[in-house]
Protein backbone atom coordinates (compact mmCIF):
# COMPACT_ATOMS: atom_id res chain seq x y z
CA UNK A 1 0.00 0.00 0.00
CA UNK A 2 2.65 2.50 0.61
CA UNK A 3 4.38 2.00 -2.54
CA UNK A 4 1.24 2.55 -4.09
CA UNK A 5 0.65 5.45 -2.78
CA UNK A 6 4.24 6.69 -3.39
CA UNK A 7 3.23 6.32 -7.04
CA UNK A 8 0.52 8.23 -6.74
CA UNK A 9 2.44 10.80 -5.30
CA UNK A 10 5.54 10.47 -8.08
CA UNK A 11 2.81 10.58 -10.66
CA UNK A 12 1.28 13.63 -9.44
CA UNK A 13 4.83 15.11 -9.18
CA UNK A 14 6.01 14.07 -12.43
CA UNK A 15 2.57 15.24 -13.93
CA UNK A 16 3.07 18.77 -11.85
CA UNK A 17 6.89 19.20 -13.17
CA UNK A 18 5.93 18.06 -16.94
CA UNK A 19 3.22 21.14 -16.50
CA UNK A 20 5.89 23.18 -14.81
CA UNK A 21 4.06 24.01 -12.01
CA UNK A 22 1.24 26.39 -14.08
CA UNK A 23 -0.13 27.68 -11.20
CA UNK A 24 2.75 28.83 -9.48
CA UNK A 25 4.57 32.74 -9.81
CA UNK A 26 6.71 31.78 -13.37
CA UNK A 27 8.93 34.81 -13.54
CA UNK A 28 10.00 38.41 -12.38
CA UNK A 29 8.67 39.46 -15.55
CA UNK A 30 10.00 43.35 -16.70
CA UNK A 31 8.44 46.23 -15.57
CA UNK A 32 5.05 46.86 -18.28
CA UNK A 33 6.53 48.52 -21.37
CA UNK A 34 4.22 51.70 -22.17
CA UNK A 35 2.81 49.48 -25.19
CA UNK A 36 0.05 47.47 -25.97
CA UNK A 37 -0.73 44.52 -28.21
CA UNK A 38 -3.56 44.85 -30.02
CA UNK A 39 -5.41 43.13 -33.19
CA UNK A 40 -6.54 45.18 -36.56
CA UNK A 41 -7.85 43.85 -39.05
CA UNK A 42 -7.86 40.57 -37.92
CA UNK A 43 -4.52 40.17 -38.32
CA UNK A 44 -1.72 40.75 -35.24
CA UNK A 45 0.01 44.10 -35.22
CA UNK A 46 2.20 46.53 -32.15
CA UNK A 47 0.22 50.00 -31.74
CA UNK A 48 1.98 51.91 -28.91
CA UNK A 49 0.75 53.49 -26.45
CA UNK A 50 3.14 56.06 -25.49
CA UNK A 51 2.58 58.77 -22.66
CA UNK A 52 4.29 61.72 -20.86
CA UNK A 53 8.03 60.04 -19.96
CA UNK A 54 7.71 57.57 -17.03
CA UNK A 55 4.09 57.29 -17.72
CA UNK A 56 3.07 53.34 -17.89
CA UNK A 57 6.72 52.28 -15.92
CA UNK A 58 5.89 51.53 -11.94
CA UNK A 59 7.55 53.39 -9.21
CA UNK A 60 10.62 51.80 -7.72
CA UNK A 61 10.70 50.32 -4.33
CA UNK A 62 13.17 51.97 -2.30
CA UNK A 63 12.66 49.30 0.88
CA UNK A 64 10.95 46.89 2.93
CA UNK A 65 9.46 49.01 5.46
CA UNK A 66 6.40 50.65 5.27
CA UNK A 67 7.43 53.61 2.90
CA UNK A 68 8.06 50.42 -0.25
CA UNK A 69 6.00 51.03 -2.95
CA UNK A 70 4.72 47.48 -3.91
CA UNK A 71 4.59 44.11 -1.24
CA UNK A 72 5.97 40.87 -2.63
CA UNK A 73 2.02 39.99 -3.14
CA UNK A 74 1.64 43.30 -5.25
CA UNK A 75 4.99 42.50 -7.36
CA UNK A 76 3.27 38.89 -7.66
CA UNK A 77 0.39 39.99 -9.16
CA UNK A 78 1.70 42.27 -11.14
CA UNK A 79 3.37 39.41 -12.59
CA UNK A 80 0.66 37.25 -12.87
CA UNK A 81 -0.76 40.31 -14.86
CA UNK A 82 1.70 40.42 -17.19
CA UNK A 83 1.60 37.05 -18.04
CA UNK A 84 -1.81 36.75 -18.48
CA UNK A 85 -0.82 39.58 -21.47
CA UNK A 86 1.60 37.33 -22.92
CA UNK A 87 -0.27 34.68 -22.85
CA UNK A 88 -3.70 36.26 -24.49
CA UNK A 89 -4.60 34.38 -27.29
CA UNK A 90 -4.63 36.15 -30.87
CA UNK A 91 -7.88 36.84 -32.28
CA UNK A 92 -10.42 34.54 -32.66
CA UNK A 93 -10.50 34.14 -37.01
CA UNK A 94 -13.87 32.74 -36.74
CA UNK A 95 -16.22 30.99 -39.04
CA UNK A 96 -14.18 30.54 -42.31
CA UNK A 97 -15.68 28.45 -45.06
CA UNK A 98 -12.51 27.89 -47.07
CA UNK A 99 -11.24 26.19 -50.42
CA UNK A 100 -8.11 23.78 -49.54
CA UNK A 101 -5.26 23.59 -52.29
CA UNK A 102 -2.85 21.25 -52.52
CA UNK A 103 0.22 21.81 -55.01
CA UNK A 104 1.35 18.83 -56.09
CA UNK A 105 5.01 18.18 -57.23
CA UNK A 106 4.71 15.29 -59.68
CA UNK A 107 8.48 15.20 -60.72
CA UNK A 108 12.36 16.21 -59.48
CA UNK A 109 13.68 16.12 -55.93
CA UNK A 110 11.30 17.79 -54.36
CA UNK A 111 8.76 15.18 -55.21
CA UNK A 112 7.14 13.01 -51.81
CA UNK A 113 8.40 9.81 -52.03
CA UNK A 114 6.25 8.09 -49.03
CA UNK A 115 2.99 9.52 -50.31
CA UNK A 116 0.69 10.80 -52.42
CA UNK A 117 -0.88 14.06 -53.88
CA UNK A 118 -4.45 12.61 -52.93
CA UNK A 119 -3.03 11.57 -48.82
CA UNK A 120 -1.99 14.83 -48.69
CA UNK A 121 -5.26 16.69 -49.33
CA UNK A 122 -6.93 14.89 -46.84
CA UNK A 123 -4.39 15.29 -44.15
CA UNK A 124 -5.10 19.08 -44.92
CA UNK A 125 -8.67 18.42 -45.07
CA UNK A 126 -8.48 16.94 -41.42
CA UNK A 127 -6.60 20.10 -40.51
CA UNK A 128 -9.58 22.08 -41.08
CA UNK A 129 -12.25 19.71 -39.81
CA UNK A 130 -10.38 19.76 -36.27
CA UNK A 131 -11.25 23.77 -35.65
CA UNK A 132 -14.17 24.59 -34.84
CA UNK A 133 -16.41 26.83 -37.01
CA UNK A 134 -14.17 26.13 -40.52
CA UNK A 135 -15.60 24.48 -43.11
CA UNK A 136 -14.33 23.14 -46.14
CA UNK A 137 -16.22 23.90 -49.26
CA UNK A 138 -14.18 22.72 -51.97
CA UNK A 139 -10.81 21.27 -52.79
CA UNK A 140 -8.42 21.06 -55.65
CA UNK A 141 -5.54 19.53 -56.69
CA UNK A 142 -2.94 21.18 -58.94
CA UNK A 143 0.76 20.51 -60.11
CA UNK A 144 2.71 22.49 -60.03
CA UNK A 145 7.16 22.44 -61.19
CA UNK A 146 8.54 25.34 -58.70
CA UNK A 147 6.15 25.49 -55.70
CA UNK A 148 8.71 28.13 -54.40
CA UNK A 149 7.93 30.43 -57.20
CA UNK A 150 5.59 33.88 -56.29
CA UNK A 151 2.71 32.32 -57.45
CA UNK A 152 3.07 28.89 -56.57
CA UNK A 153 1.85 27.44 -60.08
CA UNK A 154 2.59 28.07 -63.35
CA UNK A 155 0.32 30.53 -65.34
CA UNK A 156 -2.42 27.69 -66.79
CA UNK A 157 -3.28 26.66 -63.07
CA UNK A 158 -3.12 29.66 -61.32
CA UNK A 159 -5.60 31.17 -63.73
CA UNK A 160 -7.77 27.60 -62.88
CA UNK A 161 -7.38 28.15 -59.75
CA UNK A 162 -8.29 31.94 -59.74
CA UNK A 163 -11.39 31.05 -61.84
CA UNK A 164 -12.49 28.62 -59.27
CA UNK A 165 -12.55 30.54 -56.44
CA UNK A 166 -14.05 32.92 -57.78
CA UNK A 167 -16.93 30.21 -58.60
CA UNK A 168 -16.92 29.85 -55.18
CA UNK A 169 -19.08 33.12 -53.96
CA UNK A 170 -19.37 32.07 -50.04
CA UNK A 171 -15.81 31.18 -49.87
CA UNK A 172 -13.67 32.86 -47.18
CA UNK A 173 -10.32 32.05 -47.33
CA UNK A 174 -7.70 29.32 -49.53
CA UNK A 175 -5.37 27.52 -47.24
CA UNK A 176 -2.56 26.00 -49.75
CA UNK A 177 -1.35 23.13 -48.02
CA UNK A 178 2.51 24.20 -47.79
CA UNK A 179 4.96 24.50 -44.69
CA UNK A 180 5.12 28.62 -45.21
CA UNK A 181 4.26 31.05 -47.56
CA UNK A 182 7.03 33.90 -47.92
CA UNK A 183 5.01 37.64 -46.75
CA UNK A 184 5.74 38.79 -50.63
CA UNK A 185 4.06 35.41 -52.02
CA UNK A 186 0.95 35.57 -49.28
CA UNK A 187 0.19 39.88 -50.01
CA UNK A 188 0.06 39.14 -54.01
CA UNK A 189 -2.06 35.94 -53.38
CA UNK A 190 -4.65 37.72 -50.75
CA UNK A 191 -4.83 40.92 -53.62
CA UNK A 192 -4.82 38.54 -56.57
CA UNK A 193 -8.42 36.50 -54.96
CA UNK A 194 -9.55 38.73 -52.51
CA UNK A 195 -9.71 36.46 -49.68
CA UNK A 196 -7.55 35.57 -46.95
CA UNK A 197 -4.67 32.87 -47.69
CA UNK A 198 -3.74 30.43 -45.19
CA UNK A 199 -0.46 28.23 -44.95
CA UNK A 200 0.52 25.30 -42.75
CA UNK A 201 2.02 27.17 -40.47
CA UNK A 202 -0.69 29.44 -39.88
CA UNK A 203 -3.52 26.57 -39.39
CA UNK A 204 -1.34 24.65 -36.96
CA UNK A 205 -0.58 27.45 -34.68
CA UNK A 206 -4.13 28.14 -34.74
CA UNK A 207 -5.31 24.43 -33.84
CA UNK A 208 -2.30 24.86 -30.89
CA UNK A 209 -3.95 28.02 -29.86
CA UNK A 210 -7.43 26.60 -29.51
CA UNK A 211 -6.16 23.08 -27.83
CA UNK A 212 -3.54 24.57 -24.93
CA UNK A 213 -4.49 24.56 -21.93
CA UNK A 214 -2.00 25.42 -19.65
CA UNK A 215 0.07 28.26 -18.89
CA UNK A 216 3.67 26.76 -20.64
CA UNK A 217 1.52 25.30 -23.46
CA UNK A 218 0.20 28.79 -24.00
CA UNK A 219 3.41 30.20 -23.58
CA UNK A 220 5.18 28.33 -26.34
CA UNK A 221 2.61 28.90 -28.96
CA UNK A 222 2.80 32.60 -28.18
CA UNK A 223 6.66 32.21 -28.88
CA UNK A 224 5.85 29.92 -32.06
CA UNK A 225 4.04 33.61 -33.05
CA UNK A 226 6.89 35.68 -32.89
CA UNK A 227 7.52 34.99 -36.32
CA UNK A 228 4.20 35.53 -37.51
CA UNK A 229 3.67 38.93 -35.71
CA UNK A 230 6.87 40.30 -37.37
CA UNK A 231 5.65 38.70 -40.70
CA UNK A 232 2.42 41.03 -40.37
CA UNK A 233 4.11 43.94 -38.79
CA UNK A 234 6.44 43.87 -41.91
CA UNK A 235 3.28 43.71 -44.30
CA UNK A 236 1.78 46.43 -42.53
CA UNK A 237 4.65 48.82 -41.93
CA UNK A 238 5.18 48.48 -45.84
CA UNK A 239 1.58 49.45 -46.41
CA UNK A 240 2.17 52.43 -44.20
CA UNK A 241 5.19 53.43 -46.50
CA UNK A 242 3.22 53.16 -49.36
CA UNK A 243 0.16 55.52 -47.96
CA UNK A 244 1.99 58.23 -45.79
CA UNK A 245 5.83 56.85 -45.03
CA UNK A 246 6.83 54.86 -42.19
CA UNK A 247 10.22 56.22 -41.27
CA UNK A 248 8.72 59.51 -38.97
CA UNK A 249 10.02 59.67 -35.16
CA UNK A 250 7.44 59.47 -32.51
CA UNK A 251 7.97 62.33 -30.24
CA UNK A 252 10.85 62.86 -30.29
CA UNK A 253 12.35 59.58 -29.01
CA UNK A 254 14.97 59.05 -31.82
CA UNK A 255 12.74 55.88 -33.47
CA UNK A 256 10.65 55.63 -35.92
CA UNK A 257 7.07 54.16 -35.85
CA UNK A 258 8.93 50.84 -37.23
CA UNK A 259 11.62 50.48 -34.84
CA UNK A 260 9.44 50.95 -31.43
CA UNK A 261 7.30 48.36 -32.97
CA UNK A 262 9.79 45.74 -33.55
CA UNK A 263 11.17 46.67 -30.03
CA UNK A 264 7.94 45.76 -28.48
CA UNK A 265 7.75 42.27 -29.94
CA UNK A 266 11.69 41.41 -29.04
CA UNK A 267 10.65 42.67 -25.10
CA UNK A 268 7.60 40.49 -25.76
CA UNK A 269 10.01 37.55 -26.72
CA UNK A 270 12.49 38.28 -24.19
CA UNK A 271 9.52 37.82 -21.38
CA UNK A 272 8.37 34.59 -22.60
CA UNK A 273 11.60 32.90 -23.12
CA UNK A 274 12.27 34.24 -19.14
CA UNK A 275 9.07 32.78 -18.41
CA UNK A 276 9.92 29.41 -20.01
CA UNK A 277 13.30 29.32 -18.76
CA UNK A 278 11.90 29.82 -15.31
CA UNK A 279 9.53 27.21 -15.83
CA UNK A 280 12.18 24.66 -17.33
CA UNK A 281 14.80 25.17 -14.04
CA UNK A 282 11.20 24.44 -12.06
CA UNK A 283 11.02 21.45 -14.08
CA UNK A 284 14.65 20.24 -13.49
CA UNK A 285 14.05 20.25 -9.94
CA UNK A 286 11.24 18.33 -9.65
CA UNK A 287 12.20 15.84 -12.24
CA UNK A 288 15.72 15.77 -9.49
CA UNK A 289 13.04 14.82 -6.78
CA UNK A 290 11.42 12.51 -9.20
CA UNK A 291 14.58 10.65 -10.11
CA UNK A 292 15.22 9.82 -6.10
CA UNK A 293 11.99 8.03 -6.11
CA UNK A 294 13.41 5.85 -8.98
CA UNK A 295 10.16 5.10 -10.46
CA UNK A 296 11.29 4.42 -14.33
CA UNK A 297 9.76 7.08 -16.91
CA UNK A 298 8.79 5.84 -20.11
CA UNK A 299 8.25 8.69 -22.73
CA UNK A 300 4.76 7.82 -25.19
CA UNK A 301 5.63 9.18 -29.01
CA UNK A 302 4.18 9.48 -31.98
CA UNK A 303 2.37 11.22 -35.07
CA UNK A 304 -0.65 13.21 -34.30
CA UNK A 305 -3.68 11.24 -33.66
CA UNK A 306 -2.00 7.84 -33.66
CA UNK A 307 -3.22 6.45 -30.60
CA UNK A 308 -1.02 7.32 -28.04
CA UNK A 309 -3.60 8.44 -24.93
CA UNK A 310 -5.71 5.46 -26.06
CA UNK A 311 -2.90 3.09 -25.53
CA UNK A 312 -1.82 4.84 -21.97
CA UNK A 313 -5.28 4.19 -20.75
CA UNK A 314 -5.55 0.81 -21.72
CA UNK A 315 -2.05 0.43 -20.06
CA UNK A 316 -2.75 2.13 -16.99
CA UNK A 317 -6.82 1.38 -16.41
CA UNK A 318 -6.79 5.83 -15.96
CA UNK A 319 -10.02 6.78 -16.47
CA UNK A 320 -9.21 9.62 -16.41
CA UNK A 321 -8.02 10.01 -19.86
CA UNK A 322 -10.39 10.74 -22.35
CA UNK A 323 -9.11 10.33 -25.79
CA UNK A 324 -9.93 11.68 -28.19
CA UNK A 325 -10.42 11.04 -32.25
CA UNK A 326 -8.42 14.39 -33.50
CA UNK A 327 -4.98 15.62 -34.85
CA UNK A 328 -3.35 17.51 -31.93
CA UNK A 329 -5.77 17.06 -29.20
CA UNK A 330 -2.84 16.59 -26.73
CA UNK A 331 -0.69 19.21 -25.93
CA UNK A 332 0.22 19.63 -22.42
CA UNK A 333 2.31 16.61 -21.57
CA UNK A 334 0.72 14.31 -19.02
CA UNK A 335 2.18 11.60 -16.50
CA UNK A 336 0.08 8.47 -15.62
CA UNK A 337 0.91 5.79 -13.22
CA UNK A 338 1.03 2.16 -14.22
CA UNK A 339 2.40 -1.33 -13.66
CA UNK A 340 4.49 -4.00 -15.56
CA UNK A 341 3.85 -7.19 -14.92
CA UNK A 342 6.46 -8.32 -11.84
CA UNK A 343 4.47 -5.36 -10.23
CA UNK A 344 7.40 -2.82 -11.02
CA UNK A 345 5.39 0.35 -10.37
CA UNK A 346 6.38 2.88 -13.59
CA UNK A 347 5.46 6.48 -15.33
CA UNK A 348 3.80 6.74 -18.83
CA UNK A 349 4.19 10.26 -20.22
CA UNK A 350 1.59 11.14 -22.77
CA UNK A 351 3.27 13.57 -25.36
CA UNK A 352 2.16 15.98 -27.87
CA UNK A 353 1.71 14.68 -31.36
CA UNK A 354 3.63 15.17 -34.54
CA UNK A 355 2.96 15.87 -38.11
CA UNK A 356 4.68 16.05 -41.36
CA UNK A 357 5.94 19.03 -42.54
CA UNK A 358 5.70 20.48 -39.29
CA UNK A 359 7.25 24.08 -39.54
CA UNK A 360 10.31 24.43 -37.70
CA UNK A 361 9.62 27.25 -35.32
CA UNK A 362 6.63 25.31 -33.48
CA UNK A 363 8.92 22.11 -32.96
CA UNK A 364 11.41 24.65 -31.62
CA UNK A 365 8.95 26.23 -29.10
CA UNK A 366 8.07 22.88 -28.10
CA UNK A 367 11.50 21.87 -27.64
CA UNK A 368 11.04 23.20 -23.70
CA UNK A 369 8.63 20.76 -23.33
CA UNK A 370 10.25 18.04 -25.46
CA UNK A 371 13.30 18.05 -23.19
CA UNK A 372 11.89 16.01 -20.49
CA UNK A 373 11.60 13.26 -23.04
CA UNK A 374 15.85 13.47 -22.96
CA UNK A 375 15.16 12.08 -19.68
CA UNK A 376 13.08 9.15 -20.02
CA UNK A 377 13.95 5.22 -19.28
CA UNK A 378 12.56 4.50 -22.95
CA UNK A 379 10.81 5.31 -25.47
CA UNK A 380 7.71 4.00 -26.71
CA UNK A 381 6.90 4.85 -30.72
CA UNK A 382 2.95 3.67 -31.52
CA UNK A 383 2.17 3.69 -35.06
CA UNK A 384 -1.55 3.88 -36.61
CA UNK A 385 -0.25 0.92 -38.92
CA UNK A 386 -3.92 1.22 -40.86
CA UNK A 387 -3.02 4.48 -41.87
CA UNK A 388 -2.05 4.66 -45.60
CA UNK A 389 1.33 6.95 -45.08
CA UNK A 390 2.32 4.78 -41.95
CA UNK A 391 5.70 5.09 -43.48
CA UNK A 392 5.56 8.39 -43.96
CA UNK A 393 4.61 9.28 -40.52
CA UNK A 394 6.93 6.42 -38.74
CA UNK A 395 10.04 9.14 -40.82
CA UNK A 396 8.39 12.07 -39.90
CA UNK A 397 8.33 11.15 -35.90
CA UNK A 398 12.31 9.77 -36.06
CA UNK A 399 12.96 12.84 -38.42
CA UNK A 400 12.27 14.85 -35.08
CA UNK A 401 13.78 12.30 -32.71
CA UNK A 402 17.20 12.76 -33.87
CA UNK A 403 16.47 16.49 -33.92
CA UNK A 404 16.18 16.35 -30.08
CA UNK A 405 19.74 15.32 -29.29
CA UNK A 406 18.74 12.50 -27.62
CA UNK A 407 21.14 9.70 -25.95
CA UNK A 408 21.92 7.10 -28.21
CA UNK A 409 20.89 4.56 -25.51
CA UNK A 410 17.47 5.94 -25.64
CA UNK A 411 17.20 6.44 -29.36
CA UNK A 412 18.60 2.27 -29.73
CA UNK A 413 15.93 1.07 -27.19
CA UNK A 414 12.97 2.94 -28.71
CA UNK A 415 10.04 0.01 -28.70
CA UNK A 416 8.17 0.23 -31.95
CA UNK A 417 4.43 -0.65 -31.43
CA UNK A 418 2.11 -1.38 -34.29
CA UNK A 419 -1.20 0.10 -33.32
CA UNK A 420 -4.98 -0.04 -34.45
CA UNK A 421 -4.35 -3.67 -35.37
CA UNK A 422 -8.05 -4.57 -35.12
CA UNK A 423 -8.86 -2.14 -38.06
CA UNK A 424 -6.73 -4.78 -40.57
CA UNK A 425 -7.90 -8.26 -41.39
CA UNK A 426 -5.15 -10.72 -40.18
CA UNK A 427 -2.41 -8.12 -39.75
CA UNK A 428 0.93 -9.52 -39.85
CA UNK A 429 3.98 -6.76 -39.09
CA UNK A 430 6.61 -6.85 -42.17
CA UNK A 431 9.01 -5.15 -39.92
CA UNK A 432 11.06 -6.97 -36.98
CA UNK A 433 11.24 -5.77 -33.23
CA UNK A 434 7.75 -4.53 -33.72
CA UNK A 435 4.80 -5.43 -31.33
CA UNK A 436 1.15 -5.47 -32.59
CA UNK A 437 -1.56 -4.15 -30.54
CA UNK A 438 -4.97 -2.57 -30.65
CA UNK A 439 -5.11 -0.45 -27.99
CA UNK A 440 -9.12 0.20 -28.31
CA UNK A 441 -9.58 -3.87 -27.73
CA UNK A 442 -6.92 -4.62 -25.35
CA UNK A 443 -4.93 -6.63 -27.76
CA UNK A 444 -1.24 -7.21 -27.48
CA UNK A 445 -1.08 -5.27 -24.19
CA UNK A 446 0.50 -8.18 -22.17
CA UNK A 447 3.31 -8.76 -24.88
CA UNK A 448 3.94 -4.99 -24.92
CA UNK A 449 4.16 -4.71 -21.05
CA UNK A 450 6.39 -7.69 -20.88
CA UNK A 451 8.89 -5.79 -23.54
CA UNK A 452 8.59 -2.52 -22.05
CA UNK A 453 9.47 -4.34 -18.60
CA UNK A 454 12.46 -6.36 -20.10
CA UNK A 455 13.92 -2.81 -21.66
CA UNK A 456 13.62 -0.74 -18.10
CA UNK A 457 15.80 -3.14 -16.51
CA UNK A 458 18.18 -3.49 -18.54
CA UNK A 459 18.51 0.55 -19.01
CA UNK A 460 17.71 1.26 -15.49
CA UNK A 461 20.24 -1.52 -13.77
CA UNK A 462 17.17 -2.89 -11.30
CA UNK A 463 18.03 -6.44 -10.58
CA UNK A 464 15.81 -9.17 -9.36
CA UNK A 465 17.23 -10.64 -6.31
CA UNK A 466 15.80 -12.88 -3.67
CA UNK A 467 16.54 -11.73 -0.10
CA UNK A 468 16.39 -13.25 3.58
CA UNK A 469 14.42 -11.61 6.04
CA UNK A 470 13.56 -11.18 9.44
CA UNK A 471 10.05 -10.99 10.37
CA UNK A 472 10.68 -9.45 13.46
CA UNK A 473 12.46 -6.75 12.14
CA UNK A 474 11.60 -3.73 9.70
CA UNK A 475 13.35 -5.17 7.06
CA UNK A 476 10.39 -6.80 5.27
CA UNK A 477 8.04 -3.08 5.54
CA UNK A 478 11.28 -1.44 3.95
CA UNK A 479 11.77 -3.20 0.93
CA UNK A 480 7.50 -2.94 0.14
CA UNK A 481 8.49 0.62 0.77
CA UNK A 482 12.07 1.04 -1.22
CA UNK A 483 11.67 -1.93 -3.95
CA UNK A 484 9.04 -3.91 -5.90
CA UNK A 485 7.66 -7.19 -3.27
CA UNK A 486 6.92 -10.01 -6.21
CA UNK A 487 6.94 -13.08 -3.36
CA UNK A 488 7.16 -13.78 -0.06
CA UNK A 489 8.23 -17.50 1.23
CA UNK A 490 7.37 -17.69 4.51
CA UNK A 491 9.38 -19.93 6.62
CA UNK A 492 7.35 -19.75 10.10
CA UNK A 493 10.07 -22.41 11.55
CA UNK A 494 12.86 -20.32 12.04
CA UNK A 495 10.45 -16.67 12.10
CA UNK A 496 12.64 -15.71 8.47
CA UNK A 497 11.16 -15.36 4.85
CA UNK A 498 12.53 -15.35 1.14
CA UNK A 499 11.42 -12.43 -0.17
CA UNK A 500 11.95 -11.83 -4.26
CA UNK A 501 12.34 -8.10 -5.06
CA UNK A 502 12.92 -5.71 -7.91
CA UNK A 503 15.00 -3.75 -6.35
CA UNK A 504 17.62 -0.79 -7.56
CA UNK A 505 21.51 -0.70 -7.26
CA UNK A 506 21.07 2.74 -4.73
CA UNK A 507 18.28 1.00 -2.76
CA UNK A 508 20.31 -2.38 -2.13
CA UNK A 509 23.15 -0.02 -0.74
CA UNK A 510 20.93 1.37 1.53
CA UNK A 511 19.53 -2.19 2.39
CA UNK A 512 22.76 -3.52 3.48
CA UNK A 513 24.05 -0.63 5.47
CA UNK A 514 20.55 -0.77 7.27
CA UNK A 515 20.53 -4.25 7.56
CA UNK A 516 23.92 -6.09 7.94
CA UNK A 517 24.36 -9.47 8.16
Amino acid sequence: MGSGLLLRGAAALCARGLRAAAAGRLCPLLPRPRARLLSTGGAWCLRAALGPPGQGEPPRSVGRGRGAAHSEEEEEDGDEAELEELLAPGPPPGAQRLLVVHPAVKWGAKKPQLTTAELQIAEAVALINTLHNWTVLDKIILSTKTPEKKFIFGKGNFQILTEKIKGLPHITAVFLNIERLSPLTKKELEDAWGVTVFDRYTVVLHIFRCNARTKEAKLQIALAEIPLLRTNLKNEMSQLDQQRGGSRYIMGSGETFMEIQYRLLKEKEFKIRNALEKLRRKRSILRAQRERREFPVISVMGYTNCGKTTLIKSLTGDEGLQPQDQLFATLDITAHAGYLPSHLAVIYVDTIGFLSELPHDLIESFSATLEDVAYSDLIVHVRDISHPETALQKASVLSVLKNLNLPSHLLDSVVEVHNKVDLIERYQSPETNTIAVSALLGYGLEELKEEIERIVLKTTGKKILTIKVNLAGPQLSWLYKEATVQEVDVMPEDGTANVKVIISNSALGKYKKLFPQ
